[in-house]
């Protein structure tokens, strides 16, 4: 499975189960978690080793040892003051005080009684620690076999001190090391030596194995959601299947219920989740409120795949009002996609159903029923060049456009040739690109052409140079390398105004989109480009290779006027503002092991016109101290100017206390539109946590509105009893990660 749950049977209150970890965090200072038992060395099965300061016999099968005891088997050692041993039997009674050891619990007791020919012991007065967890306690009588811990009377907690913060009482504890679980019954809840809570039965595990039960609930309040209660139960039905059911009650808007259901076989692997609000008291003009998701990989053998990735929600807003596991709130669009694909020994085809779900107030996109690709899987080599051939049919719908429904047709062989040695490559390719439209729909002969087709020719020349010295500038013993490249690009114009848009969009123009061989997505419209590309990049190597520094910086250089891209788009379908001369750079330095910053800008060299930049700035130290600053700019976004600047830190008060924070603010606009903060006390037996969020309520039935935002306001509490609780319930840095931002670490090469 991609991931497991900690889990908690518990039918009366919420805690979560004792967490199976031979770490101890630095918090424990105090704490010695003892070493593993080992068996005595040269031992052999069934066999006892006795070892005393005197020894009488009772008998032939009786003896009674005394001073300094040790009586060591393959399974346990215990030491006590005086022990008697019935051979015949196999029995033995050991005197206190005496140290019980074994594989899974060390003991200090008062008497033992046991049977070495079942491995069953049996202590009296017994204090005793876990070694293969963190955890401690004492019980009036403790019973152990090969298979199982039993405490009768007993106490357990995972605090050091011998004043522990909480300590859980029970009657009776089971533990059972084949199963990987535990079984506590009639249980007290203490918290500073006060009963808080009484729990008549529960399970909890004591290693990674899977079990039905209630995992922990969550409680926050909000101005949307108002108070808001998760209780996630957990169903393992199999080996190779599970479900997760949630019921996820909000006072302002009711309940909502979730459901995922996960299945692993020989052959695919995959998810299936559903989330349904029945009715929704905040929204009276919605009816049922619902998600739907699929998600499933198939590998029938070698040659065959399928893939299957559905998202489907019931309202436009139901993403940036609910919320979900399964897309984000900042998605403007849902991929629904199935795909069945051929890998054979010389081709490669795949068949396609694709569509969108458009979320807000836009024009619906195209769906491809079916889409069907075939290319050549190695190119064939004749007369020293490399063949390949690649063809597509699509059928697109969408019956709120102008066209209906069309067929495509896209046939393009081309030929590569390429040349390279150590310090240099030049790659070149012809490609003949010819598509054939049938269209249908509500438009005249004059608009679209219900039959039409184009041929191109299309023509890319790029060369470059890998060049590297030694060098000691900023660093000892390094290396840096000069690799300046060059791309001409030629494709001639071509009347494409009867060719509608399906599935076309215009690519992003930073510095690596400089060197592609089309400005946009798909074929259903390919620019005029008569262009030369020029652009280099720099880096700085260590001695270990680890890149320091890079910069890389190029330009389009256009021939003509006729191809810039403010003359060849047509009637602003892909896109009002287009940019000539276009200039972009981007640069990554990594100084120091412990800070990063990244940077890049797209520049209009003719308007003189900043398009876009970035920046990020990251300080990452010792003991989960992070700061970073970023920075974003767009000068065109749905008509908007986006002007950000953003601050994410994590920063650790003493060994107990830690405070995160977010703050983003736009600069246009001139007022945050996103704001978290938190703090964290962790001890070493519990920890707790509390947020606070406010972000901007997104519509995405309205127009954006910069002037009048509505902001949601949210507080969150989280307490844990560590050991009765997953650290990823108190986890801080999973804290930055929340909300609509959400801290990233700029991505290095050296990553």
């Amino acid at each position: 499975m991609n991931k497991n749950w900690g889990i908690l049977v518990l039918p009366l209150i919420s805690t979560q189960a004792i967490a199976n970890s031979n770490t101890v965090s630095g918090l424990c200072k105090d704490y010695l978690q003892p070493k593993n038992w080992q068996p005595m060395t040269g031992l052999l099965p069934d066999t006892i080793d006795i070892q005393a300061n005197k020894v009488e016999l009772q008998g032939k099968e009786s003896a009674e040892f005394s001073g300094d005891v040790a009586v060591s088997t393959n399974t346990m050692t215990v030491t006590a003051e005086s022990a008697l041993i019935d051979k015949q039997k196999g029995l033995l009674h050991a005197s206190g005080p005496l140290l019980f050891q074994d594989d899974y619990t060390m003991v200090n007791s008062s008497g033992m009684y046991a049977d070495l020919s079942q491995s069953e012991f049996s202590l009296l007065g017994a204090q005793y620690q876990l070694t293969q967890q963190q955890g401690k306690g004492k019980a009036e009588k403790l019973r152990a076999t090969s298979t199982q811990v039993d405490l009768f009377n007993s106490s357990f907690t995972t605090c050091p001190s011998d004043n522990p913060f909480w300590e859980l009482e029970a009657s009776t504890i089971s533990l059972d090391k084949e199963k990987g679980w535990g079984e506590t019954y009639n249980s007290v809840l203490k918290i500073l030596d006060t009963p808080v809570v009484y729990i008549p039965y529960f399970t909890f595990p004591i290693d990674d194995k899977r079990k039905s039960g209630l995992l922990t609930p969550t409680l926050s309040s909000s101005n949307r959601y108002g108070l808001e209660i998760v209780t996630p139960y957990y169903f393992n039905l199999a080996e190779n299947y599970d479900a997760l059911l949630t019921p996820r009650y909000m006072s302002n808007k009711g309940l909502q219920l979730q459901g995922e259901f996960r299945y692993l076989t020989e052959q695919h692997t995959g998810t299936i989740a559903a989330e349904i609000l029945s009715n929704d008291k905040s929204e009276a003009n919605l009816d049922e409120r619902y998600l739907v998701h699929w998600q499933q990989k198939s590998y029938f053998n070698d040659f065959w795949r399928a893939n299957i990735d559905v998202t489907n929600v019931s309202d436009d807003n139901y993403l940036t009002d609910l919320g979900s596991n399964y897309a984000n709130q900042t998605d403007t669009h849902l991929a629904r996609k199935g795909q069945l694909s051929y890998l054979g020994e010389d081709w490669l085809v795949d068949l396609q159903v694709q569509n969108f779900e458009v979320l807000g107030n836009h024009v619906e996109s195209y769906s491809a029923f079916p889409e069907i690709t075939i290319k050549n899987r190695t190119p064939e080599e004749y007369l020293g060049a490399d063949w390949r051939f690649t063809g597509q049919m699509s059928h697109f719908k969408n019956s709120d456009a102008q066209i209906t429904d069309a067929t495509r047709l896209h046939l393009e062989p081309s030929v590569t040739y390429n040349l390279s040695d150590y310090a240099w490559s030049f790659d070149s390719k012809f490609a003949l690109l010819h598509t054939h439209y049938e269209q249908n729909g509500h438009f005249s002969e004059s608009e679209y052409a219900e039959s039409t087709s184009r041929t191109l020719p299309k023509v890319r020349l790029h060369g470059q140079l890998n060049l590297e010295r030694s060098t000691h500038f900023l660093l000892a013993d390094g290396t840096q390398t000069l690799e300046p490249q060059i791309q001409y690009l030629y494709t001639p114009k071509k009347d494409q105004s009867k060719i509608g848009q399906y599935d076309t969009v215009k690519m992003q123009d930073d510095f690596f989109g400089l060197f592609r061989e089309r400005r946009f997505s798909s074929v259903d419209y390919i620019s005029e480009a008569n262009q030369f590309t020029l652009g280099a990049t720099t880096r700085l190597l260590d001695n270990k290779n680890i890149e320091r520094f890079s910069f890389s910086m190029g330009q389009i250089i256009y021939l003509s006027d006729s191809v810039k891209p403010t003359k060849n788009t047509l009637d602003g379908r892909f896109g009002d503002n287009n940019y000539n001369a276009l200039f972009a750079a981007e640069t990554k330095i990594h100084w120091h092991p412990r800070w990063y910053f990244s940077g890049g800008i797209q520049y209009d060299a003719d308007e003189k016109d900043l398009i876009r930049s970035h920046m990020t700035i990251d300080y990452r130290g010792n003991n989960k101290k992070l700061v970073q600053l970023n920075h974003h700019y767009a000068n065109d976004v749905s008509g908007n100017e986006i002007d950000q600047v953003g601050i994410f830190t994590s920063l650790p008060i003493d060994d107990n206390w830690q405070v995160v924070a977010s703050y983003h603010r736009d600069l246009t606009s001139k007022r945050s539109i996103e704001v978290f903060a938190g703090v964290q006390y962790e001890s070493c037996c519990w920890a707790v946590q509390i947020t606070g969020n406010r972000t901007i309520e997104t519509d995405l039935n309205q127009s954006t509105n910069f002037q009048d935002p509505v902001f949601d306001s949210s507080i969150n509490f989280n307490f844990v009893l560590k050991g009765l609780g997953s650290k990823s319930r108190y986890d801080a840095s999973q804290l930055l990660k929340q909300g609509i931002f959400g801290y990233r670490r700029p991505y290095f090469l050296n990553n």
